[in-house]
């Protein structure tokens, strides 16, 4: 039975195009791979098989596995190879893999797909669920803790090859490819040399990602750190290095070597902008005389108490930030009762009241057993009447000053990171050391533009700016003499 779109959802079915599968098996036989077993763990209807047969023609011991009994049939029929008819997640690829002599290659182009899409769909084609990477209270339930099928599968497929003579090449987003790398040097898996090579998925597979070949060459008691990363399949010179420095994971070595000595903990706690998840209500234009819009076209007369200018992160990114709406902000800090809405501004509780029914249809489970019309990311950092700010989806390293608008301090949305400041003094001299040679060569050496959202709180924290700051012989008293109550610190 051909599988229907929900199916090949599921199991993130992309067929890997012949030529492209032909271009991959070339360059590892250019590389100097001579494998005396191939297998592919996932081999659809079996073109990357076929392609690898081709490649090593004087391999005799080939392998298919699939879960898709009517791809078999046709990998069967189409290849030279003995193709099983098995699921990833129930096989035992350790005793697969070590029931085979000689130097193993390991091919393939694993589901594009996460757990959580395919937990959405109701399949159950998913690895028995675990915290591999320890995440833990918001970041595992905000979605840190999703990950895509194919990291699970090559982290194992590693894992189970790791300390023998084998080569693993796979077909895979770029994303995934360095979070395999991380996972792989942290455990220190004895892998001699990586590489990535770029690929063309809009052109190959019709899908809007960064991808690339995976390759990994395993040997016994090499455990090397670096990955080469080439712009194409056909690249012989590496653009760039990517290697693990002090547990993390660098985008461009080169880079890290003259910086990463900022490497560190700041002093200063970055916050992200306010979450809400109901900007339709929550996010107003004003239209005069104490009116606002919502995004129904509703014009509603609103108390002001609560109504604060805001910046997303397009608006942020302009040269000169200037707000264009206001955020109805319904508390001060995390988890306080809102009803005192009700009691300092009636308009307002009213309004929020005729929409609770969006408030309550908010999909994330963090408001749940909140108070009503609950937010997130609020503090009185928020409210600090100057910041230094930077958007986390833009792939521009550029950081703005923000000041007071209307008499009243400009709050962001959640795509936003920032730095509280009580004045523009100290907001003035953070942009300095942030927007200097220093600051911006350190975040290129760690920052991977190809990420969803490349700039993240936990980047932006790994830069010492006390360390920073000495470096332009600037004294910021401010960070040992301010009370620790202000928003300043953490």
């Amino acid at each position: 039975m051909t599988q229907n779109r929900t199916q090949r959802a599921e199991f993130g079915d992309f067929q890997t195009p012949v030529s492209l599968a032909k271009e991959a098996c070339n360059l590892l036989r250019s590389l100097g791979v001579s494998p005396d077993t191939i297998v592919e763990p996932t081999c659809g209807k079996g073109s990357f098989l076929r392609s690898a047969i081709a490649a090593f023609p004087h391999c005799n011991n080939r392998f298919g596995f699939e879960v898709n009994e009517e791809y078999v049939r046709t990998a069967r029929e189409d290849t030279q190879a003995e193709v099983v008819c098995r699921d990833f997640f129930q096989n035992d690829w350790r005793e697969t893999l070590d029931s085979l002599d000689g130097q193993i290659l390991v091919v393939g182009n694993p589901p594009w797909v996460t757990n959580s899409a395919v937990g959405t769909l109701g399949g159950t084609n998913l690895p028995t669920k675990s915290n591999s990477q320890q995440f833990t209270g918001l970041d595992a339930i905000t979605g840190k803790s999703n990950f895509d099928i194919s990291e699970w599968m090559l982290m194992h497929l590693l894992e189970c090859l790791s300390g023998r003579d084998a080569v693993l090449a796979m077909l895979c987003k770029t994303v995934v490819a360095r979070k395999v790398l991380h996972q792989a040097w942290i455990r220190r898996l004895q892998i001699e040399l990586s590489s990535i090579y770029l690929i063309d998925a809009p052109k190959n597979f019709g899908a809007s990602v960064d991808a690339c070949l995976l390759i990994c060459f395993l040997k016994t008691g090499v455990n090397s750190e670096k990955c080469l990363v080439y712009s194409d399949l056909q690249s012989t010179i590496p653009d760039t290095t990517i290697a693990l420095r002090q547990d993390r994971i660098v985008a461009d070595l080169e880079l890290f070597k003259t910086y990463g000595h900022l490497l560190g903990r700041s002093p200063l706690k970055w916050r992200s902008g306010i979450k809400h998840d109901c900007s339709r209500v929550i996010e107003l234009l004003p239209k005069g005389c104490g009116k606002f819009e919502n995004q129904f076209g509703r014009v509603v007369r609103l108390e002001p108490t609560h109504l604060y200018p805001m910046l997303k992160s397009s608006e942020l990114m302009r040269p000169t930030p200037k707000s264009s709406r206001f955020m109805l902000v319904t508390q001060r800090s995390v988890g306080e009762d809102t009803l005192n809405i009700r009691r300092e501004s009636p308009k307002t509780w009213e309004y929020l009241q005729s929409y609770q029914h969006l408030f309550k249809g908010r999909a994330s489970s963090i408001y749940r057993g909140c108070p009503r019309f609950s937010m997130f990311g609020v503090g009185p950092y928020s409210f600090a009447p100057w910041k230094v700010a930077i958007s986390g989806f833009y792939k521009r390293l550029e950081f703005r000053c923000v000041g007071p608008e209307y008499g009243k301090p400009v709050v962001l949305d959640d795509t936003c990171y920032f730095l509280p400041c009580e004045s523009k003094e100290d907001a003035k001299v953070l942009y300095k050391i942030l927007s200097s040679k220093s600051a911006t060569g350190f975040f290129e050496s760690l920052i991977f533009w190809d990420s969803k959202r490349p700039i993240t709180a936990q980047l932006l924290s790994s830069i010492n700016l006390r360390d920073l700051a000495n470096e332009f012989d600037i004294s910021l008293p401010y960070w040992s003499d301010y009370p620790q109550s202000l928003p300043l610190f953490s």
